[in-house]
């Protein structure tokens, strides 16, 4: 009966069980599960084989042709009077090789190539992007535990504050007021933690959509620890790079940027690829040709083939090589408008990320202080009520600078967190 009892448990507590992820457990959900990871995955593989088609370009085209038709022909040496109908069979097989096109089909692989480049580097800023989401989802969800670690501390500091008044009340010591004071204390504590516990859920709905979770209930949850808010400035790591090193770096390793340079290269092959239209084409063709025919083998090759070197020359189509060529020249010169574009964007970006740590960072330190002095003050308003010498506002405002103060410092502490990986996205680190 006993080993039965204990199989139920283990079973109950199985199916309890939740999963317990850390950040960077839900950075590889999330590579494996967004679909707009995959969207820009298949844009890159899709743009692999468009360059494996137009690199079959530098090959032969060879094909085939198969035929078998019924014909009629007159004056033919064996009746030349009259319509002699016959079944031909017939089979075709053609090569066709460029020689030379003065850089038509180089630059439009290069291209193609160039492209591919940037669909990838696309990918990967989208890869980086989803990273820095599920920090901030995953910094956001923890915000919200601590506060409600903050919120259940309130609430038992006002159920004692109404214990204590309610006894102090029925002593003679304090006034009836002081009771009601302490509820309405306590119903507004309460009111915040429920509402904290309404945002932890909203922060996971959040982490959901980042990490691509398709259930309809949250079966997981994130690795967390209680704050030790007496020792929190020893967890602020410092950032190796100050703010001209890290445009620098930016500059060098961000994604948008290498996807900027791919489009401009892709740009310059196909202006190659404009200036081939003024130029002819070489290229050698053959064939080989075996038919069929019973009553006109006589008048009818049985086989044939021909080998010709060949030279196609557009001599005029209505100016469409030089719009063509125009239209190349400004694509190029957008390409490189979009990268100074990108370039000052991203020093911006990484420029306000630099200065929101340094911010956040500042904030954190004095929202410690703030903590500080506020708890001292708290427990100097609990003595000074005690032996009478303030009312219960006085308390009432000391200890809820206390819980305010306490939950800024989470704020600014996670805030602090999340402006790392808001910086470490803004220089591609």
């Amino acid at each position: 009966m006993m080993l039965r009892l204990l199989s139920i448990l283990l079973l109950t507590l199985s199916l309890n069980a939740k999963d317990i992820y850390t950040i960077d457990e839900l950075i590889i959900k999330a590579l494996e599960n967004s679909p707009d990871l995959k969207i820009s995955a298949d844009d890159y593989k899709a743009s692999l084989s468009r360059y494996d088609k137009g690199f079959a370009s530098y090959l032969p085209k060879v094909d085939l042709s198969l035929s078998a038709a019924e014909m009629g022909m007159s004056d033919i040496p064996t009746n030349k009077d009259s319509m002699v109908d016959d079944t031909l069979l017939l089979g075709q097989l053609t090569l066709k090789q460029i020689i030379y096109d003065f850089g038509k089909t180089g630059g439009s692989v290069d291209s193609l190539k160039y492209d591919s480049d940037a669909y990838l580097n696309a990918n990967e800023q989208k890869i980086s992007d989803k990273k820095r989401d599920v920090k901030s989802a995953y910094y956001n969800v923890l915000q919200a535990i601590a506060l409600i670690d903050v919120n259940r501390e309130n609430v038992k500091l006002n159920e004692a504050q109404l214990y204590r008044a309610q006894k102090y009340f029925e002593s003679g010591i304090k006034t009836k007021i002081d009771v009601s004071d302490a509820k309405v204390e306590l119903i507004k504590s309460k009111l915040d933690l429920k509402k904290s516990l309404y945002d932890l859920e909203l922060a996971y709905a959040s982490l959901d959509e980042v990490v691509g979770f398709m259930g309809n209930s949250t079966n997981y949850e994130v690795y967390s620890k209680a704050l030790n808010f007496e020792n929190i400035l020893d967890l602020l790591a410092g950032y190796a790079l100050n703010l001209q090193d890290s445009i620098d770096f930016a500059y060098k390793n961000r994604f948008e940027i290498k996807k900027n340079l791919s489009d401009i290269k892709s740009a310059e092959a196909q202006n190659i690829v404009a200036e081939s239209g003024f130029f002819p084409v070489l290229y050698l063709g053959a064939n080989y040709t075996k038919q069929k025919a019973d009553k006109f083998e006589d008048t009818m090759p049985k086989d044939q083939y021909k080998i010709a070197l060949n030279l196609d020359y557009n001599i005029y189509e209505g100016g469409a090589s030089t719009a063509f060529k125009e239209e190349k020249r400004i694509e190029l010169n957008m390409a490189n408008s979009k990268l100074n574009n990108s370039k000052l964007f991203i020093k911006k970006q990484t420029t306000q990320a630099y200065i929101n740590l340094n911010k956040t960072r500042d904030s954190v330190t004095l929202s410690q202080s703030l903590l500080e002095v506020s708890s001292e003050k708290f427990e100097q308003a609990q003595k000074r009520y005690e032996y009478g010498l303030s009312d219960f506002i006085e308390l009432q405002q000391a200890r809820q600078g206390y819980i305010d103060a306490k939950s800024n410092l989470v704020v600014s502490f996670y805030e602090y967190y999340d402006a790392i990986a808001l910086l470490d996205n803004a220089i591609g680190k």
